[in-house]
């Protein structure tokens, strides 16, 4: 919409239209081009082109693993029944631990923000 405003003030209203038919005209001969060069490619390389696709496409999937996604993919075989199963018998946190903050031990009094140069507690637990 800024860019629509200040196109509108720059070019002013005659031009502007025009201006708008130029870069749709050179975006679509982009796209064209980009296709156009990889159909080039599919047709030079052969099946060696999809050998070169498979570790971005193989790198693209690891993009979107979550560790969840990496626990039902690899050792459940896809089936995440089991990891949704288990989260419904889990009692929330709140119910678990008796707080909001899902620590064990961890009471109230230790929410509340520290006061100036006071130490924050140490968990011997987790160091």
């Amino acid at each position: 919409m800024i860019l629509l405003v200040a196109a509108l003030v720059i070019l002013g209203p005659e031009r502007l239209p025009g201006a708008v038919r130029w870069t749709t005209r050179s975006l679509r001969q982009v796209r064209d081009y980009a296709s156009g060069a990889t159909t080039q490619l599919k047709q030079e390389l052969g099946p060696e082109f999809d050998e070169l696709r498979k570790p971005l496409a193989e790198l693209n999937e690891l993009r979107g693993m979550s560790p969840r996604a990496a626990v039902t993919k690899h050792l459940l075989g896809g089936d995440d029944s089991v990891l949704r199963d288990l989260e419904s018998a889990v009692p929330d946190k709140q119910q678990l631990f008796g707080t909001s903050s899902g620590m064990p031990g961890a009471s109230p009094s230790l929410s509340k923000p520290l006061d100036r140069n006071e130490r924050p507690p140490i968990d011997f637990d987790a160091t």
